[in-house]
């Protein structure tokens, strides 16, 4: 039962001692927070708005995609996807192209401006996180990789009944480039 505990706001407090699936939640609302915070950052020092960064990433993973798999892999309304995909269109770093078996799909490409743009990202990134986890040893970041890697799964898994065979929105299309580790999500 949760503590009655008042906090300085007036808010009840919650039990210092909550179950272990109540701390995990609780640790990953943290972490998606200061993902929010970490990414906004980035998408400051980019000059870029902070979900369009989402979508540069996801093409660079994935390479040229129809629009309608830019919205499943970011669990995001077509018209949602749409939007942010026109916004980079017009600042020249992604571009759409008809599709050629089927006239009317359109299929959504990095530009050269958008894969230097994630260069600098990325380098942007690597600092961040050298700073970040310079005390950790190489054996501790795999290991919390290993772990994040597992909860997203698991969490994934709850949430799209083809998980479980391995067929998610956020399976990777034909590309297998790596995905950028330690990078904020959008």
């Amino acid at each position: 039962m949760p503590s009655t505990a008042v906090v300085p706001d007036g808010a009840p407090a919650v039990s210092p001692d909550p179950s272990p699936t109540a701390a995990l939640v609780r640790a990953l609302d943290d972490l998606a927070r200061v993902q929010r915070e970490t990414a906004g950052r980035l998408a400051r020092e980019l000059d870029l708005p902070r979900a369009s960064f989402g979508v540069l990433r996801l093409l660079d993973r994935c390479g040229p995609v129809p629009l309608g798999d830019v919205a499943s892999r970011l669990r995001v309304d077509l018209s949602v996807a749409s939007r942010q995909v026109s916004h980079l269109v017009d600042a020249g770093l992604a571009r759409r192209t008809v599709d050629d078996d089927d006239r009317r799909a359109r299929t959504v490409e990095l530009t050269a401006d958008g894969r230097a743009l994630l260069r600098r990202a990325h380098d942007l990134i690597e600092a961040m996180s050298a700073a970040t986890f310079a005390d950790w040893s190489a054996d501790e970041l795999t290991a919390a990789t290993a772990h994040i890697d597992r909860v997203a799964a698991a969490v994934a898994s709850s949430h799209d009944p083809g998980a479980a065979s391995g067929r998610t929105a956020s399976t990777p299309l034909s590309r297998t480039e790596p995905v950028l580790r330690g990078a904020p999500t959008a």
